[in-house]
């Protein structure tokens, strides 16, 4: 099976490269390679290279930014989206895409579902929200959308190399409290979007993350003290908890942003570790690099 890996140059696409299955071809297609909100350019791409399967980790991911650059967000997010989507339908490849918890508001109480009514809150968000529907409309029962929250990895800008930047620079840091979600590992999320891969007969809007619930505060001690037992910080920093009104952003977050993966987990047959042990194994990785 030939698979096509547009975003390769991000966290996730450089995982999913890594991870891959050894009976798998890979093509890896950063943004210098093919920018899929360049409609010819993708149907070129993909005629040319005829994978069986796209995987799209492309995105603009700035949800500040986006805020004050919503043409720019939408291209990318919806435009590059449905040009993967008509391409595929050419060639008659699937496409998975990966979406965001950011879809929804963040009122709920308890984790959300995949058919739960998506309430973007940010243009960022909203623009993610088009990009499924673009992804979902063209393909039809070839596509899967595959929504995700809070992802990091050992390379590329994300919270815990934000905050482990900040830990070794500050002699205290400040982070929100009252948001709610579920860190993911890059390598993790990879690993579940090559079962979904592998699994034809799969189609519609999933849901992954690493198990459990954090708040952003949680996120960090846990950050701060796994990374200080793994001699990647060599100083321990006072961390204060701060509630959203305290922390003004451009874009307005989910106060509640945990997906509920139960259909994930029994369409791929297998559950995702606790987020904490897969930071461990991440920072792992980090102190022996």
């Amino acid at each position: 099976m030939k698979v096509c890996i547009t975003g390769a140059g991000g966290q996730v696409g450089r995982s999913l490269l890594q991870s891959a299955p050894s009976h798998i071809e890979t093509l890896g297609a950063s943004h210098a390679d093919v920018d899929i909100c360049e409609a010819e350019r993708v149907l070129e791409f993909v005629a040319r290279h005829l994978p069986q399967v796209i995987i799209n980790v492309a995105a603009y991911t700035g949800v500040d930014r986006a805020e004050s650059e919503p043409q720019e967000a939408f291209r990318a997010n919806v435009d590059g989206v449905r040009n993967l989507a008509v391409a595929a339908e050419r060639v008659g490849a699937r496409l998975i895409h990966v979406s965001t918890n950011y879809v929804f508001d963040g009122e709920q109480s308890t984790p959300y579902l995949p058919s739960s009514p998506p309430r973007p809150i940010s243009v960022y968000g909203q623009t993610k929200y088009q990009g499924e529907q673009a992804a979902l409309g063209v393909p039809g029962e070839r596509a899967v959308v595959v929504r995700t929250a809070w992802v990091y990895a050992a390379i590329g800008s994300n919270f815990v190399s934000t905050m482990l930047r900040l830990m070794a620079e500050r002699d205290a840091v400040a982070v929100v409290a009252d948001q709610l979600g579920t860190p993911t590992w890059a390598a993790a999320l990879a690993a579940a979007l090559w079962r979904f891969a592998e699994r034809p007969e799969l189609h519609g809007i999933y849901h992954w993350t690493d198990g459990g619930v954090a708040s952003w505060y949680e996120f960090a001690v846990a950050i701060q003290q796994e990374a200080l037992a793994r001699g990647l910080l060599t100083r321990s920093i006072p961390i204060r908890a701060l509630q959203t009104n305290e922390y003004p952003t451009a874009a307005r977050r989910p106060r509640f942003g945990v997906l509920d993966t139960s259909s994930s987990i029994e369409a791929l047959g297998y559950a995702p570790p606790p987020w904490r042990d897969n930071l461990r194994r991440m920072l792992d990785g980090m102190a022996t690099a």
